[in-house]
This record gives C-alpha cells, structure tokens and sequence, in this order.
C-alpha cells in the first residue's frame, strides 16, 4: 500500500477516478489496484502523477511502499 500517496490525495481531495483519467484509464478500479498493491505503477504513470498533482513531493516519498518504510525504521535494541 501507497500511505504517502494516498495521504497526499487525501489532502489535496483528488480522487482516485481524477487519477485514473489523468493516466488514460477508463476506471478507477485499475488506480485502487495499484495503490492497494495489487499491481504497480510504473515509472512514466509515477513521473506523470506528480508533475500534474504533487510537484512539491520527492518520487521516492510518494511511491515508497509500507514495506519499505517497516524495513527503513532502526531496529530497537533491549
């Protein structure tokens, strides 16, 4: 799951249908796919959504996965 980027939707209230017609989709269903995780984005479909929605974000903030944000936090030692 995408939190970042769906945060950042959130906060501006872009849905996901305005996504999907801005990366040639006919319906949202493929947009919630993706950020759910079922599928991906690919590189020009990540480009492309932040040139249009979020030129303030860094790439790598809006598309870094849950997991990669789990596995980036320090290990707690006893």
């Amino acid at each position: 799951m995408l939190k970042n980027l769906e945060t950042a939707l959130s906060n501006k209230k872009i849905t996901r249908s305005q996504v999907a017609t801005v990366l040639g989709y006919a319906k949202y269903t493929t947009i919630t796919e993706k950020l759910e995780g079922k599928t991906k984005f690919d590189f020009d479909e990540a480009v492309k959504l932040r040139q249009v929605f979020f030129p303030e974000y860094d790439l790598e903030f809006l598309f870094m996965n849950e997991k990669c944000i789990t596995e980036s936090k320090p290990k707690q030692t006893a």
